[in-house]
């Protein structure tokens, strides 16, 4: 029997709006501000600066006009796949960990990492949620390198939870429940590529156990249209991104592309995991000036 579907509560369409639309749409919303965006080959991302040259004087009818072209185009190119994955209401899984004393570590990939890192920072029992690279090397461990989708490396979400307060099991089930779609081949709703593939990093042969189980657990049940797509790697190594990508769905709300893919999921979240939803997330960038 399938699993209950919840819909954003946009009520919009499935898809979302691609890194390469974010430009265009900054543009025609602002009309006098122009986004400095990094050389990244037109990916989602505005890059480590995001602040915005304004122009002083009145836009002209020239540049009004080109706003105006690029909402049109903007509407045109996106509308068809605008707006976040539905949530699944599944069972937790049949086996778990047991709770243990001290803090643990989980490394999960599952589309662009703002949107993962937001969903378990609101997760009670977390108490870090660090954006970063998983799957490939060091030296390519950078968002530039990444995003050629050629390096190994999976945006990927390292998280550290307490056992006695959120289980093992139960940050799975938000995985595979509100946090991405897991029945998506290397990709995650408008982003395409190896590097936003679904993928379970793990380091200890009982967390692997448990992951498999679950994954075939959710198959047999046929709670998705699809089989899962998830896979399974060993974690080589975690490497933290770039500062500029920590924390982002908090700083940056109403960007469009999380407006639009990410803050619906902190929604579902919400609304089907009430007891593990916590409204004040915790931020990596608290955590540093707390070692500060």
């Amino acid at each position: 029997m399938g699993g209950t579907r919840v819909p954003s509560s946009s009520g919009r369409p499935r898809g979302g709006i691609a890194k390469h639309h974010v430009f265009v749409w900054n543009f025609a919303v602002t009309a006098v501000s122009i986004p400095r965006i990094s050389g990244n080959g037109g990916r989602r991302h505005a890059g480590p600066s995001s602040e915005k040259i304004t122009m002083t004087r009145k836009p002209s009818r020239q540049i009004i006009a080109f706003a105006s072209a690029a909402v049109l185009a903007l509407v045109w190119y996106v509308a068809p796949s605008m707006a976040a994955e539905d949530a699944v209401v599944i069972p937790p899984p049949s086996a778990d960990v047991a709770p243990a004393d001290g803090l643990k570590t989980f490394v999960l990939a599952g589309g662009c990492f703002w949107g993962v890192q937001g969903v378990y920072q609101h997760t009670r029992g977390v108490t870090k949620a660090v954006s970063g690279y998983a799957g490939g090397k060091a030296s390519t461990a950078s968002y530039e390198i990444v995003g050629s989708g050629t390096t190994g490396h999976a945006e990927a979400v390292q998280i550290t939870y307490d056992p006695k307060q959120v289980s093992l099991g139960k940050l799975l089930q938000i995985y595979f429940s509100v946090a991405h779609d897991p029945t998506q081949l290397n990709r995650q709703g408008p982003d395409v590529g190896t590097q936003y593939r679904s993928t379970v990093f793990t380091s200890d042969p009982q967390e692997k156990k448990v992951v498999e189980a679950y994954i075939a657990q959710l198959n047999d049940a046929k709670v998705y249209r699809k089989k899962i797509a998830t896979t399974l790697e060993p974690l080589q190594g975690f490497y933290p991104a770039e500062d500029y990508h920590q924390d982002y769905l908090t700083l940056h709300p109403n960007q469009p592309y999380i407006a639009f893919n990410d803050i619906p999921k902190i929604e579902n979240l919400k609304k089907i995991f009430t007891g593990n939803y916590r409204d004040k997330p915790v931020l990596v960038r608290d955590a540093k000036a707390a070692t500060n």
